[in-house]
């Protein structure tokens, strides 16, 4: 049994470790460490609730401070992690000060990436943080200039429906044909982008920005086709980079994020965990090291990682479904498993207590690999289900043909 455990990442890897190593009955020191000074929060609310007013930031909390005392749990927050010698076993603070660990765990997640563009950082704004989320909010609710966001992934998708929630006129510019491609595909990002239309945002798709022009207090954004977008804030969501900077000389194995085995182990050395979006973990069931950037997923390291470190002679693997959700202009959006750019596509559209609704079900040569799922999330723990079963495609479409209402929907070629 360790006598210490040093946590390196305060969101929801690293509060979750923390939790089940108690909750599994470790009762030596728990360290927790956080670059940010606010006491951990939840980020899917960022770009919805926090981001339209519905919840407040000590809603987002992922505990109450009395809790994690309770616990016996050790917050260090504010100081960030900015070296760890592995042979000492020494975690090295931002403030200068050393923390010693029997196991260490790597939960410092990821950042935005770098915006490819000179911009005024006062009107180009990402979110990763409260602050970010707090920050935007203030700006939108004060000027009702248009939104443009650069980017249709989830955090760029998501601040488009909130800021027309409040009310603020938006345009989403994508680079890919269609919001979402890179992760749905673009008969999943089809439906997506229709969505948004429907409700009201413009999305121009197969455009790429060039730049950002900002004359007093207005902007531009240019696009490769030579059209100019007036903006009075513009929201960057192109994607993150993993926050592995403080382990380049540690001997750690880095490859886009801390690799791991698939008992989220990280490679190259001994008693080191990495779990959450920074983790590059072993996915066994597929052969191939993955990083994800869901929450669910993060969630399921944080309890094998305890386990793990607990149980050294009953080690687990990660075999839940992978999934995570969106939502979008008051619709929830759902993916079950892992699709692939060369994954066969098909529109299974459906008739549910709820009304139609679409299901984009992913497969490569007969074999089920993912589904998308489009206000229907009834029927999302049978697909969970069926994927950790690996059910072949022909039954997966039993199961949903079973759980509507009425006989399948032609679905439209197009979407």
């Amino acid at each position: 049994m360790p006598e210490c455990v040093v946590i390196v990442g305060s969101s929801v890897a690293g509060v979750r470790c923390a939790q089940a190593l108690r909750s599994a009955g470790y009762d030596g020191q728990l360290v927790l460490v956080g670059a940010e000074a606010q006491f951990p929060y939840d980020k899917p609310p960022l770009s919805k609730q926090l981001l339209t007013g519905a919840w407040s930031a000590e809603e987002i909390r992922l505990a109450e401070p009395a809790e994690l005392e309770d616990a016996g749990i050790e917050l260090r927050l504010g100081v960030a992690a900015r070296g760890v010698d592995v042979t000492q076993r020494q975690i090295e603070l931002g403030d200068g000060s050393r923390l010693g660990y029997d196991r260490l765990v790597i939960a410092t997640g990821v950042r935005p990436r770098p915006l490819p563009w000179r911009a005024d950082p006062a009107v180009v704004r990402t979110i990763r943080t409260q602050d970010d989320a707090l920050s935007l909010r203030k700006r939108l609710l004060a000027s009702e200039d248009p939104l443009v966001v650069i980017g249709g992934g989830f955090i760029g998708a998501e601040v488009a429906a909130s800021a027309t929630e409040l009310g603020r006129r938006c345009t989403i510019v994508e680079a890919l044909p269609a919001p979402f491609s890179r992760v749905l595909g673009p008969t999943a990002g089809s439906l997506i982008a229709r969505l948004h239309a429907e409700n009201g945002v413009e999305v121009i798709a197969g455009a790429a920005v060039v730049g950002i022009k900002h004359v007093g207090a207005a902007s531009v954004v240019q696009l490769a086709d030579g059209r100019s977008l007036a903006a009075g804030t513009v929201v960057a969501g192109i994607g993150c980079v993993p926050n592995t900077e403080w382990l380049e000389s540690s001997g750690i194995m880095l490859d886009d994020g801390v690799v791991t085995d698939e008992f989220c182990r990280a490679r190259g050395v001994q008693d080191v965990y990495a779990i959450g979006d920074v983790a590059r973990w072993f996915d066994a069931r597929d052969g191939v090291h993955r990083r994800s950037e869901h929450w669910t997923h993060a969630f399921q390291q944080a309890q094998l990682a305890a386990h793990n470190i607990l149980n050294p002679q009953d080690l687990q693997a990660n075999t839940k479904a992978p999934y995570f959700w969106s939502d979008q202009h008051g619709m929830k959006i759902q993916m079950v498993g892992h699709c692939a750019a060369d994954d066969d596509m098909e529109v299974l559209r459906r008739q549910t207590p709820g009304g139609e609704r679409d299901v984009v079900l992913y497969s490569r040569g007969g074999r089920h690999t993912a589904c998308a799922v489009f206000g229907w999330p009834q029927l999302v723990p049978k697909l969970r289900r069926a994927w950790e079963a690996d059910l072949p495609v022909h039954e997966v479409v039993d199961l949903i043909d079973a759980a509507a209402v009425s006989a399948p929907i032609p679905a439209v070629s197009e979407v």
